[in-house]
């Protein structure tokens, strides 16, 4: 009998996203972090709108060459990279206590670290609609994980704004709680937490035209990749 009839295989994804939870993390740190992470805000401002000029360019390359020119995946890859670190030591996860580098590249004693395979070829007919019609399930579900913002109009004829926190926000505020009040950060809420961050960064790669394959409809918690292996048949 062909065990993949019997059992699942789970196809690795491009997008690498993986996490190490540090043991002994500060109760309280996480009260200024918001404070500490400003100098790389700022960074990762310039970044990203560098990012959005870069993947326009991309853009094109692809539609005319069915190539996402090196130099520019590589840059782009370390964007993602760079937020990604952020994002794990502040209020995306609050996975670690150690302050994250200033750097596009892979650190590799980092306990968040991120990476792409790069695209040998990529479907210049996909270019055109994969970033806003195909992604649009996928939309839906990264709004509830991250939550979203909206205006809608006053009673005064003026606008309001409201915001709507995602279950990412939610859960890491859980682990916050328990963190101050413990010293533990619940181990089943870091590794779901990392699942939908894993999930949240496949889609964005997906939209900024980083990758051809669509992002799985899977939730995969933990600090590591899953692996494909099927399991042998008894």
């Amino acid at each position: 009998m062909d065990p993949s009839s019997v059992y699942p295989v789970y196809p690795v994804y491009p997008v690498h996203v993986e996490a190490r939870l540090d043991p002994g993390l500060s109760r309280w740190l996480w009260l200024v972090k918001w404070l500490l992470v400003i100098p790389h805000l700022f960074v990762l401002f310039v970044l990203w709108l560098v990012f959005m000029v870069l993947t326009v360019v991309a853009f094109f390359a692809i539609l005319f060459t069915a190539h996402y020119p090196r130099s520019i995946f590589d840059l782009n890859v370390g964007v993602f990279r760079w937020g990604w670190r952020v994002s794990f030591y502040s209020y995306g996860v609050l996975g670690t206590d150690r302050y994250p580098p200033f750097s596009l590249y892979d650190v590799p004693d980092y306990p968040a670290r991120l990476s792409i395979d790069y695209p040998e070829r990529l479907s210049r007919g996909l270019v055109l609609v994969k970033w806003w019609l195909l992604a649009i399930p996928q939309y839906l579900v990264v709004t509830i994980l991250s939550g979203g913002g909206s205006t809608s109009g006053g009673d005064d004829g003026g606008d309001q704004w409201w915001w709507a926190g995602g279950l990412i926000g939610l859960l890491v505020l859980f682990a916050a709680i328990a963190l101050l009040f413990s010293g533990r950060y619940p181990r089943s809420i870091f590794d779901l937490v990392v699942g939908l961050q894993r999930w949240t960064f496949r889609v964005a790669a997906y939209a900024f035209l980083l990758t051809d394959e669509y992002p799985p409809f899977r939730l995969d918690q933990g600090g590591e990749e899953p692996v494909a292996a099927v399991a042998a048949a008894p």
